[in-house]
């Protein structure tokens, strides 16, 4: 080959190489871009389809962020807006300003705002595009002045439109968003970020993204989560190792256990021992009743048994049973130490269910055809017994439909036969509209060598084993047997995609309307989250992956991406909200185990539609507060490397489309997702697939898991060193320019008092006012205010009391009109010039501190920062003055807190609205509530502040707190995790 020839070869080959990196990089980048898309609202929460349609900004009735009242809200300040207009105007510009104010409806609102992250400023308004605004400088710029004003924006911004509103470069500089996706109007019309908007967001690969909230932590093994369906909404957790734990609703721990079993239970500090405490079950009718049940393994004269036992609530104490109490209900002896089944639930019909194992070993080996389809043992079996009315009598009766009842030679408990080891199982509530499916039975029955299934339970129903293994034969004589009638799971995944099913509920909940109907299951060994969703028409059930949020998807408070690779049990509380119990340590004595909420963050229940009060627990003894372990994803800092991944990238050996299409499972059902363990687990040294035996590979198993895994921390990025000052050019220095000149021709007046109608200004009082320059500040005085966008100093002059006209010429549709004038009802008012409203000046953007500490900061102005303290410049504080504290370093967002008697204390947030948070932010000052916060989002106080207030219900025009229908001043039935928290505007 010549030189020449060799040199175009490598040339073509390192072009080939070039266009097909620059391929990687635009991909990554569309991923990147898609995974940024996050419908969010002001509070900081997903958007939701409002309870009733909405009436003036109706393009937002489906899915947005605002309910009818927010809607009459806007329409009010929209038509007293236009009372400055004649008809030409409020043609011509009524659009533009209906539109603005309309973008706090958008699902999208929090981007448009600049509001997705609760810790940096809001824009005033929300961000338009280059083109729209172009065309709203064009047509109605002397109504930016107008806007401002409406919002409760100070005078000065007044100086500050009249040298931009002449130019159309400095205009929509000011209020242009950059993102050319999200501004708006763009956001309205892009197909890629409306196409499933509200829907669960997916991946590229078609799987579901969800968060988690983290609920409790440092439990051994938490085999269970149930609820006493009685008003209180605390959940009991029981341990593999014999405790039961209450749990309140505000998340705190009662420290006295309720149950101790752990002299009794058989269990072992080894990874994997499947016995020990399994599960319990409350009568369902718990309040009256007062009953429990319990099922564990216990060892009676070195035989190894299942219990079933029965517990009395104690007299003296409603969060403990009493011990002496204990009633035995059945015992069945285990052959094997595996294969202990472990589920008790009471049906709707009353009767309490028990789901027993097959006694171990692997294949069930006992006798000619097995245990599970030998109808004389309890062992493989669905058992149905009535507990009613049995305190004078035998422990348990037979229901009298039981099927087997009069059969010969068969126990008369059976209620389903023929299943090997069925790991938690859970009844439908059924759809909270029209009630259907309700009742049905759901279990995960744990797989042999190749597959694992969810059955669908039913009276008399034989499920196959040990001659059926999913759909395929695993006992091939029995399985060609023609009576064998079995009936076939509704879904069977091979153990490339896990090899401990772990049964799921139907998720009937308020508070995350998306997933309703959809049936939530994982697998231990694995970590792999699943679902069902069934097709009603056809009855089959489409399979999807669940995966773990991307940062940007879970960018809510308290939300979390990552979880704990073993997934011991599911569980639902008493409003049907869903949740998952977990470790990072299979072993009955670590305290590794979590308990999470899922949590969907593509739409959520209209406000108030899911509001609950649980009823008042009396706890004797300590409550413990729980204090989460995982990183918010929404604290999340940059770091140098690469954040692990929650999930780990499945990837097949088949050519996938970028959106894979749901699985309609049909004999026999195989996911084409292939799936590679994150890391290697030690090899099982038993030949059986035991249930909670350590993860293995496979040898020769080319597929990845999708796990989830706690992920090692990251050291934060070291900030570099700030570049030196520079001289600002172009816009920036244009605008400070002219807002100087217009500030220098104010004259100098005496600062107003602190107090105005016995409430605070917005800045510290100050006799003059410092020049601005162009040249880059030291670090601002106190009444300086940094703007987010753009990023511009102004200073707080006060205005004279004598300015009442802005001096620029005021287009034709806006005309004077006389402040004493009455509006007409009827239609605006045909004026010739605006004026403007007589008020103080007052300069009020987020400031955002130079450093955030983690303790919580307190923003309040003018009075004084110590808690506690009743003195501010030698005089008393009032009785139900109130400050807003917080950690995000921003004015008007924080926790409540209101000074009584000498002290300051929080607010819980027990009947709290808008109407009470109004009377707040209008105590500190501000012009309108934005958003009131519960369950302490903003930030719950240390245990050293005092709950002073709760049960508050305002009218909105009292002037405190303390003028509100309440509760008597140190009186409350909540916690410091019902802190109600305000942001004003």
């Amino acid at each position: 080959m010549t030189q020449p020839t060799c040199n175009v070869v490598l040339r073509c080959i390192w072009l080939h190489s070039i266009r097909h990196l620059l391929l990687h990089i635009l991909l990554l980048l569309l991923q990147d871009w898609q995974g940024s898309c996050h419908p969010q609202c002001l509070d900081y929460k997903p958007p939701f389809e409002p309870r009733q349609p909405l009436v003036f900004c109706k393009e937002y009735s489906k899915f947005g962020c605002c309910d009818l009242e927010k809607d009459e809200e806007i329409s009010s300040r929209f038509y007293i807006l236009m009372e400055n207009f004649d008809h030409s105007g409020y043609v011509t510009c009524g659009r533009y300003i209906r539109s603005i104010l309309c973008q706090a409806c958008s699902p999208y609102a929090a981007h448009l705002y600049d509001a997705e992250d609760a810790n940096t400023p809001m824009r005033i308004l929300p961000g338009l595009c280059g083109d729209y605004c172009f065309d709203y400088w064009r047509q109605c710029r002397y109504t930016l002045s107008l806007l401002l004003e409406d919002l409760g924006s100070p005078r000065q911004f007044a100086n500050l439109t009249t040298t931009i509103e002449e130019d159309r470069t400095r205009f929509c500089d000011f209020l242009e968003l950059k993102d050319k996706q999200y501004c708006y109007p763009n956001v309205l019309t892009n197909a890629e970020l409306n196409a499933n908007l509200g829907s669960v967001s997916e991946d590229p690969d078609g799987c579901l993204e969800l968060c988690l909230e983290e609920v409790a932590n440092g439990l051994r093994n938490p085999v269970a989560m149930i609820h006493a369906d009685d008003g209180t909404h605390r959940f009991f957790v029981a341990e593999q190792l014999g405790y039961v734990w209450v749990y309140l609703a505000d998340g705190s721990r009662i420290d006295r256990p309720f149950l101790n079993l752990t002299q009794a239970v058989l269990t072992s500090p080894w990874a994997g021992d499947e016995r020990g405490f399994l599960c319990i079950a409350l009568h369902p009718r718990f309040t009256t009743v007062r009953k429990a049940y319990v099922y564990y393994s216990v060892s009676v004269k070195k035989e190894e048994r299942i219990r079933i036992s029965e517990f009395t609530l104690s007299p003296h104490d409603d969060n403990q049973l009493d011990h002496s109490s204990e009633r035995t209900i059945l015992e069945v002896v285990e052959p094997a130490s595996n294969h202990n089944g472990g589920q008790l639930l009471f049906g709707y019909d009353g009767y309490l269910y028990i789901f027993i194992g097959d006694g171990g070993r692997a294949g069930d080996p006992f006798g000619k055809f097995g245990n599970s389809q030998n109808k004389s043992t309890h062992l493989g079996k669905v058992l149905r017994i009535d507990v009613e009315n049995n305190d004078d009598s035998v422990p348990y009766s037979i229901p009298s439909d039981n099927p087997f009842l009069r059969e010969k030679d068969t126990k008369p408990e059976i209620y389903a036969y023929g299943v090997r080891n069925m790991w938690r199982c859970s009844i439908d509530r059924g759809d909270p509209v029209t009630g259907a499916g309700r009742g049905r039975m759901f279990c995960g029955d744990v797989g042999q060598n190749k597959y694992e299934e969810v059955d669908l339970i039913v009276k008399g129903g034989n499920y196959g084993w040990r001659a059926k293994e999913g759909f395929s034969c695993y006992d091939r004589k029995l399985c060609q047997n023609s009576s064998l009638d079995d009936i076939l799971p509704i879904f069977a995944y091979p153990h490339k995609l896990g090899k401990s099913v772990t049964g799921g509920y139907i998720y009937r909940g308020c508070q995350m309307p998306n997933l309703n109907g959809l049936y939530i299951f994982g697998d231990f060994m694995s970590g792999r989250l699943m679902s069902l969703k069934e097709d009603v028409s056809t009855g089959e059930w489409q399979y999807n992956e669940i995966c773990m949020g991307r940062d940007q998807t879970c960018r809510f408070p308290k939300l979390i991406n990552i979880y704990y690779k073993y997934i011991i049990s599911f569980a639902e509380d008493e409003a049907g909200e869903l949740y998952f119990l977990a470790t990072g340590s299979p072993s009955a004595r670590a305290r590794a185990g979590v308990i999470y909420k899922i949590v969907d963050p593509s739409r959520r229940a209209p406000p108030g539609k899911c509001y609950i009060k649980p009823s008042p627990v009396k706890v004797k003894g300590k409550l413990i507060p729980f204090h989460p372990k995982e990183e918010f994803v929404i604290n999340k800092k940059p770091t140098t490397t690469a954040v692990p991944t929650t999930t780990a990238k499945t990837t097949t050996t088949a050519k996938k489309s970028p959106i894979r299409k749901p699985i309609i499972i049909i004999k026999p059902p195989m996911p084409t997702r292939k799936t590679t363990l994150k890391k290697p687990q030690p090899t099982p040294t038993r030949k059986s697939v035991r249930k909670t035996a350590i993860p293995a590979t496979p040898p020769g198993t080319k597929a990845t898991v999708k796990t989830t895994i706690k992920p090692t921390p990251v050291p934060p990025t070291v900030p570099k060193a700030a570049s030196p000052a520079t001289t600002p050019t172009g816009y920036r220095a244009a605008i400070m320019t002219a807002v100087s000149s217009t500030i220098a021709q104010t004259p100098t007046t005496k600062a107003p008092s602190t107090r105005r109608q016995g409430r605070p200004n917005h800045f510290p009082p100050s006799a003059t006012s410092p020049a601005l320059i162009q040249q880059q500040p030291p670090p601002p005085p106190a009444s300086t205010t940094l703007l987010k966008w753009p990023q511009i100093i102004l200073t707080t002059t006060p205005y004279s009391k004598n300015l009442r006209v802005l001096t620029t010429a005021w287009p034709p549709y806006l005309n004077p009109r006389s402040p004493a004038s009455p509006p007409s009802p009827q239609r605006p008012l045909i004026n010739t010039t605006l004026f403007i409203k007589q008020q103080e000046g007052k300069l009020w953007l987020g400031e955002k501190l130079e450093s955030t500490r983690e303790g919580n900061q307190v923003f309040k102005r003018p009075r004084g920062r110590g808690r506690g303290r009743g003195r501010k410049r030698g005089r008393r504080l009032r009785s139900g003055s109130v400050r807003l504290v917080g950690a995000s370093g921003l004015p008007g967002r924080g926790r409540v807190e209101i000074f009584i008697q000498g002290e300051w204390g929080t607010v819980c947030d027990d009947l709290f609205t808008s109407k009470a948070g109004a009377v707040v932010c209008r105590q500190l000052g501000f012009t309108r509530v934005v958003a009131v916060m519960k369950r302490a989002a903003l930030g719950e106080a240390d245990r050293s502040v005092r709950i002073l207030l709760d049960d508050v219900e305002c009218e909105g025009d009292e002037s405190s707190l303390l003028e509100c229908k309440r509760s008597k001043v140190g009186k409350h039935n909540c916690s410091h995790g019902e802190d109600v928290g305000v942001i004003c505007g």
